[in-house]
């Protein structure tokens, strides 16, 4: 009996947890259409802003508190996607990190009352020096406002928190309004998969993005031979080249069949050795370009179940690259 009022007493703080997820969620979605609801000019003059400091200088983010994880998420957001960033603790800029500020930048400070102290030798500071300064506030009538060059106001939302008073309906709007910013200055300055990239090296992000030429084989590894070559002498070429299959090329280089492991067994019999490869071979292979993603040549093979796929470049083939080239670069 003990254990089912245990057992009772445990499902029912379950479906209390579920049912504060839910509202919290709800919450801060309400939050986000209303942020959404309020974007005007100020918020594209505010990227206008800090599109300036592009080419020239950085977008230099700063808050206190949970404001200042936020602001640390949008610095790294807008680093990696080509808006040169940098976050600077405005209590430490008390202590010498002013120097980290240079009148080439714009300053985006965040708080939600718009009232913190530690920000106010930041705001002193560009004034001073004339750098351009964009306020992130839910009061229109605080400090950082009236100091503000531009000034994107969050709307007037409840926290998610039963007290009201712990940020995150508000920390929420702000992360999803720095998103809003790097996405826009992503836009304007055409960056691009290859920028992306390069930005990000390591990790999953960077693999996906590895492109074909840098891991397919070239040369002398490539099973090529004409469409009139004898079976007999086409397996022995693709028996030496491990890639289950030989492409086959016109007077001009071009790719025009392929013969695979699959193209043998649909014509075994006592013909095949002495039969031309052009007889055997399977017209029209897939085939991928050398600048395309190593993710998109992956999903070309396990979409038409091949291993193997010829780079062409003007029909002509480049390279080969086979399945276990993007999996051991860890493509998947």
């Amino acid at each position: 009996m003990a254990e089912l009022k245990t057992f009772r007493s445990a499902r029912s703080q379950e479906t209390a947890d579920i049912a504060v997820a839910r509202r919290v969620l709800e919450t801060e979605c309400e939050g986000l259409a209303a942020l959404a609801r309020s974007v005007d000019f100020s918020f594209a003059e505010a990227v206008e802003v800090m599109s300036r400091a592009h080419g020239r200088g950085r977008v230099i983010v700063t808050g206190m508190g949970k404001s200042g994880h936020v602001g640390r998420k949008i610095a790294a957001t807008l680093a990696s996607t080509g808006t040169p960033a940098q976050f600077v603790h405005p209590a430490e800029a008390s202590h010498g990190d002013l120097g980290m500020i240079t009148a080439r930048d714009a300053v985006l400070a965040i708080s939600n009352s718009g009232e913190t102290p530690e920000l106010s030798d930041i705001i002193a500071y560009t004034k001073r020096h004339a750098i351009p300064l964009v306020a992130m506030t839910a009061s229109g009538e605080s400090a950082l406002a009236a100091a503000a060059d531009v000034l994107i106001r969050l709307p007037d939302t409840d926290e998610a928190c039963p007290l009201n008073l712990a940020p995150t309906t508000s920390t929420t709007m702000m992360v999803a309004l720095g998103d809003a910013v790097a996405v826009a200055l992503l836009e304007r300055v055409g960056f691009s998969q290859e920028d992306f990239k390069l930005r990000h090296p390591g990790g999953q992000l960077g693999k996906r993005l590895i492109k074909v030429e840098r891991l397919m084989h070239k040369g002398d590894r490539i099973p090529l031979a004409r469409p009139d070559i004898v079976m007999s002498e086409a397996l022995l070429i693709m028996t030496s080249h491990s890639f289950g299959c030989i492409g086959l090329v016109d007077g001009d280089d071009r790719l025009v069949g392929v013969v695979t492991d699959g193209d043998l067994r649909r014509n075994m019999g006592e013909r095949l050795l002495k039969m031309p490869a052009a007889e055997v071979m399977t017209p029209g292979p897939r085939t991928i370009p050398p600048d395309a993603l190593a993710d998109q040549a992956l999903r070309v093979m396990n979409e038409n179940s091949i291993t193997s796929l010829f780079v062409v470049t003007d029909d002509r083939p480049v390279g080969i690259l086979h399945i276990h080239d993007c999996l051991r670069a860890g493509v998947d």
